[in-house]
Parts: C-alpha cells; structure tokens; sequence
C-alpha cells in the first residue's frame, strides 16, 4: 500500500480543526428481528441520531450502510464447528440470515427513511459476513476479483432502491488488503474510512496502530493507492475521554467520530453501540467543543472532506 501524508493544508482557509462523525451496520433489522440497526426508524438508532443532528445544526453524519445484511453474530456461535481445524476456515462459523432478507429493496420504509434523512450515505460491504472464525471480514479473503463482483452488486442494490451512496467505503472489520485497495480503484470509489484507532496516544505525526492499516495518519485525511484513494482514520468513540478530542482539535486536526447502529448483537456488546448514554454523551461534547473552539471548526462530513482534498490534490502546483 502506498502512501502519502496530508499536512495541515487539508483544511478550508479559516478553520484550525474539523469534525466528523460516522454510523457503522446501518441496515433495515428491527428489535423484532435478532437486533435493531435503523429498521426501528424513528424509534430506534436513526431516530436517536436525527434527534442528535436537530440538537447541532452544525453536525453532519454519514451511515455506513451494508444492502444485504447476513451477519447474524459478529462472534462465531457454532462452537463445535470452530473447533475442526482446516474445516473451521471454510464454513460459517455462525449461521447467516437466508439471501434476501435484510435486502434495502424488501425495505421500503428504511430506504425512504434514508432517503429523505438528514444522513450522507455510503457503502459498508455487501453483505458484512465471511466464512471462518472472524464473521465480519467480510473482505478479508475475498482477492481483487471477488471484492470488485462484491462493491458491485452493492451499488446495484442501492441504485434498485434509488439510494444515492457516495463514492465512499468502510471495509466491515476494519481489513483493507491489497485486492480490496485496488478493486476500490478500479470501481471508481474516491474515499475509504479503514483505520482505527483510540490508543494511540495524540501528536501531530501520530500514526494508526489499531483496527485496520497501520502506519497511517491519526489525525488528518492522507491520499493511498498512488493518490486514487483518500483514506480517512478513526480516532474517537463513546469510551475516549475529552481530553483525546481537545488533543485532536489542539493539533489541528480531523476529530473523526465512530458509532455504530448496533448495541447488542445477539449478547455481543459494542462499546461504541449508538445507544442513549452515547447520544448523551455526544450531545455534550458537540456542546462542549462548539463553545470552546467556535467558528474554527469544521463541521463536515467524510465526503465532503475527502471531496475537498482530492481537489486540493489535482490542484497544479500544489505539490502533489
């Protein structure tokens, strides 16, 4: 993987700091169904984060949304199973949700709820599920011709809907391996959000060390694959504490926000599960950071701001 950093230079003239905030395994499950991820609509996650956004006129978020949802566990249920060596690499450690049924187009009422939303959309996998002991992977071994037949057929399904996605993608369990990269390329997406991490302590050459490619920046958006791609880290959830996002903004950098839709998948809890005490706990720091730091900062979302610096990068004489 090839790479370059972004300096300070990736934010707009008068703003010293940017934030974003994104939703992970949006799709149309319901509390009737194994969990709730937007399917609930108002009463649920979607309804929590709208609620979110109308309280901060200056927030903007982006759902990372999985069209054909078939991860029934994020953790492998069928112990004996996983126990088979060779075996075990090969199957579904957990059963997966028959073909069709979170589908979007079987949602009509999710989709127009997206459609009409508050909400920048963008594409989170196929189906966000892999045979072998990591069910989520759903990339992780798939090679650049099986990821390429995969982001396809997903932006087939939200074009059926007449669901506009970015050009953006979120790799579900963070994997990000060259066949992937490249097939991101090839299939003309502009942007990937891969890297996570809440650890590594915050300094302006800071670099990603967690979930996802390593090596790259914490704090600002940094081109890859040659130039074809702008990565986007990850450096901040419900457990982070404020002093890591006052050190992100200090640096002059990209405070990017992670949540997901799903707090309890099948006894499997997120720690950054968009649940009450998360949209509490942003309602107070969206106020906090507003107060503290003003017109400096910049509200924007991981389109816009990818969008912002692939024009800075064909830009002539600009260096790139």
């Amino acid at each position: 993987m090839s790479s370059r950093a972004d300096g300070r230079q990736w934010l707009p003239a008068g703003r010293t700091a940017a934030v974003c905030l994104s939703v992970d395994d949006v799709h149309p499950g319901r509390s009737s169904d194994h969990y709730e991820a937007g399917g609930d609509l108002d009463a649920g996650v979607l309804g929590r984060l709208a609620r979110l956004l109308e309280g901060h006129p200056q927030l903007r978020a982006t759902l990372f949304v999985t069209p054909e949802w078939r991860e029934r566990s994020p953790v492998p249920t069928r112990s004996r199973l996983a126990r088979v060596p060779v075996v075990r690499d090969h199957a579904h450690l957990t059963p997966p949700l028959p073909r069709g049924t979170m589908r979007l187009d079987r949602h009509p009422a999710f989709v127009d709820y997206l459609r009409h939303g508050p909400f920048e959309i963008a594409v989170h996998g196929l189906s966000h599920l892999a045979r072998g002991p990591r069910p989520p992977h759903e990339f992780a071994r798939t090679g650049h011709a099986g990821a390429r037949r995969r982001l396809r057929r997903a932006r087939e399904l939200f074009a059926a809907c007449d669901l506009e996605a970015s050009a953006g993608f979120c790799p579900p369990g963070w994997e990000l391996p060259a066949g992937l990269e490249r097939a991101l390329v090839r299939e003309d997406f502009r942007w990937v959000s891969a890297a996570r991490d809440i650890h590594t302590p915050i300094a302006r050459d800071a670099r990603t060390a967690m979930s996802g490619p390593r090596g790259l920046s914490l704090l600002a958006p940094q081109t890859i694959a040659g130039g074809r791609l702008v990565h986007l880290p990850v450096n901040f959830q419900a457990t982070s504490d404020d002093a890591r996002a006052d050190a992100i903004l200090g640096c002059g950098g990209l405070l990017s926000i992670k949540a997901h839709a799903v707090k309890d998948a099948c006894g499997h809890i997120a720690l950054d599960g968009l649940d009450d005490a998360y949209r509490d706990r942003l309602d107070t720091l969206f106020e906090r950071l507003r107060a503290r730091h003003g017109e400096g900062l910049w509200w924007t979302t991981m389109d816009e701001l990818a969008t912002h610096v692939g024009q800075q990068a064909s830009t002539p004489g600009d260096g790139s």
